[in-house]
C-alpha cells in the first residue's frame, strides 16, 4: 500500500534520490514565490485596490493578529517566519484537490524539516530578545534541577510537531484511499472536503504551536514590553 510520496522515486544514485516529496516541495515553493511576486509587484495604498491585494492583506493581517493574540507584542517581527510556515503547510494540504498530487506534508522527512526550522527559530528569537544569559536562564527555571527536563521537553516537542502533522496528513490520505475503493462516488467527495478542512486546521495548529514556543522563549522581553513605565521613566518622557 502506498503510504508516502517518498515511495515514488524518479531518480536515484547511491544515497541521492529525487522523489515525489522533493518535486512537490520545490514546486510549491516556486508557486508561492511566483504568486507573492505577482501579487506584490503593483501594491497600492489608494482606497481602491486589486482583489488579490485585498486577499493578501486579509491573510497577512489575520496571521499577524493571531500572533499577537498568542502574546507576542511585536507581532510583525515574527510574521515572516510564522506566516511562511502557515502558508506553506496550508497550500501543501489544500493542493490535494489537484489530480495526481500528493502533499509533501504526508512525508515524515518534510514534517521533520519543518519541525527543525521551529527548533532552530525558538532559541534564535529567544537569544535575540533576551540575550544568551537570559535565554539560557530559562532552562534552569524554576530550579537548576529542571535543566534535564527542560532539555527533554525542547526535543520532545520538536518530535511531536513532526509526528502530529505527518500522522494527520498521512492517515487522511490513507482513509480516503480505502473509502474510494469501498463506497460510491459522493461519500468520498464529502470525505475529501473534510480532508481539506483538516489540512487547513493542521497548518493553523502547527503555526500556533510554533508561535507559542517562540512566545515562551521571548517571555522576558514581552514582559518587559508590557510592564508599566516607572515614575522616573514617565518623568523623563
Amino acid at each position: 500500500m502506498h503510504l508516502s510520496p517518498d515511495e515514488t522515486v524518479f531518480w536515484e544514485n547511491g544515497f541521492a534520490k529525487l522523489n515525489l516529496t522533493i518535486v512537490t516541495t520545490w514546486g510549491l515553493m516556486v508557486a508561492l514565490v511566483a504568486g507573492a511576486w505577482l501579487v506584490t509587484r503593483r501594491l497600492s495604498d489608494d482606497i481602491e485596490i486589486s482583489r488579490w491585494q485585498n486577499v493578501l492583506e486579509v491573510i497577512v493581517l489575520g496571521i499577524r493578529d493571531q500572533i499577537a493574540d498568542v502574546g507576542l507584542a511585536h507581532a510583525g517581527r515574527y510574521l515572516p517566519f510564522i506566516g511562511t510556515l502557515f502558508l506553506f503547510i496550508a497550500t501543501a494540504n489544500l493542493a490535494t484537490i489537484l489530480p495526481g498530487y500528493e502533499a509533501p506534508t504526508g512525508s515524515l522527512s518534510t514534517t521533520v524539516a519543518l519541525a527543525l526550522c521551529v527548533f532552530v527559530a525558538v532559541p534564535a528569537y529567544g537569544i535575540t530578545a533576551r540575550g544568551v544569559p537570559g535565554y539560557l536562564k530559562g532552562y534552569f527555571h524554576p530550579t537548576f534541577l529542571m535543566l534535564p527536563f527542560n532539555i527533554i521537553s525542547e526535543l520532545s516537542r520538536t518530535l511531536a510537531l513532526a509526528v502530529r502533522l505527518f500522522g494527520n496528513i498521512m492517515s487522511g490520505a490513507l482513509v480516503m484511499a480505502i473509502v474510494l475503493a469501498l463506497v460510491p462516488l459522493f461519500f468520498p467527495i464529502l470525505l475529501k472536503t473534510l480532508e481539506l478542512l483538516t489540512g487547513l486546521v493542521q497548518a493553523y495548529i502547527f503555526s500556533i504551536l510554533a508561535t507559542v514556543y517562540i512566545a515562551a522563549a521571548t517571555r522576558g522581553e514581552e514582559e518587559e514590553g508590557d510592564r508599566p513605565a516607572t515614575p522616573a521613566a514617565a518623568t523623563s518622557t
